[in-house]
């Protein structure tokens, strides 16, 4: 069975408040900006902190999963926005594994510029690489397509194959977001749709939308809310490959959200579980 759990705010403190709202969750497993996600300046130092909330997981046997800033950017053609985005991600590995962390999640970025695309899919290997080499082994860095706004590098099913091709480093995973798949276009009705990505897959953000199918806008919504709806996400995790994924909610409601996604793996089959009325 699937871990599943929910992002937590951290602003009030790491133990106050993010494994509070891990509790009252029930989550199995959480999520957690390390810093202003907003931000190139990293927090503040407070190895206090971090060890108290890495007693507090240990003692929940909770995992964790930090998610980078949103200003990274692995595709940008501008060197300054570049060097940001590589030493804030490396920054954001080392506060992983500050706090016990398993994972980085990341986007996979805009080529920005029309046509530029293959090249900066072509210097993948060697921004990231690096990183990974210098990074704890025991945190795995996951790769996350977007909604497919403006010239995203990764976003549908081909152009994620294609991105995880280019980037050919088997220790880097990806993590789907629903939403985002929608939102790129895909039916995630689809029982083949991530065949070709299944080896890869590490981690699944289920999220619905406040937006309808191709709308490219990253909108989340609750659980069963949205034009996704309560079937059309189960028979998507119904798939084999993601018998053992952890799922993390990043809803307005993800304490409502954490218990409905609990009630359809309980079914045992998520194919069974055609509808559910809304809440």
């Amino acid at each position: 069975m699937s871990l599943i759990g929910t992002h937590v705010a951290v602003a009030g403190g790491l133990v106050k408040t993010g494994l509070r709202e891990a509790d009252e969750a029930g989550a199995e497993i959480i999520q957690l900006f390390a810093g202003n996600p907003r931000s190139w300046a990293p927090r503040a130092a407070n190895p206090a902190a971090d060890e108290a909330f890495r007693a507090g997981c240990a003692e929940r046997a909770l995992p964790v999963v930090v998610h980078a800033p949103h200003l990274i950017n692995l595709g940008a053609p501008s060197e300054l926005v570049l060097s940001r985005s590589l030493a804030a991600l490396e920054l954001t590995l080392q506060r992983a594994s500050d706090l016990g962390a398993f994972a980085v999640v990341v986007h996979a970025g805009s080529s920005v510029t029309p046509g530029r695309r293959t090249t900066a899919l072509a210097a993948l290997p060697e921004l990231i690489s690096p990183l990974v080499d210098r990074a704890d082994p025991s945190v795995r860095l996951l790769i996350e397509p977007t909604a497919g706004a403006g010239e995203s590098m990764a976003s549908t099913i081909g152009s994620t194959v294609e991105y995880v091709a280019a980037l050919n480093d088997e220790r880097v995973g990806l993590c789907l977001d629903t939403c985002h798949l929608h939102a790129a276009g895909e039916d995630l009705a689809d029982p083949r749709l991530i065949d070709d990505l299944a080896d890869a897959v590490a981690l699944i953000h289920v999220n619905d939308s406040r937006d309808p199918r191709g709308s490219h806008r990253d909108r989340h919504e609750s659980l069963n809310e949205g034009t996704i709806g309560l079937p059309t996400l189960a028979a998507f995790l119904a798939h084999p490959a993601l018998a053992e994924v952890p799922m993390l909610v990043e809803t307005p409601t993800h304490q409502r959200d954490v218990t409905l996604l609990k009630s359809i793996t309980d079914k045992g089959t998520l194919t069974e579980f055609a509808t559910t009325p809304k809440s």
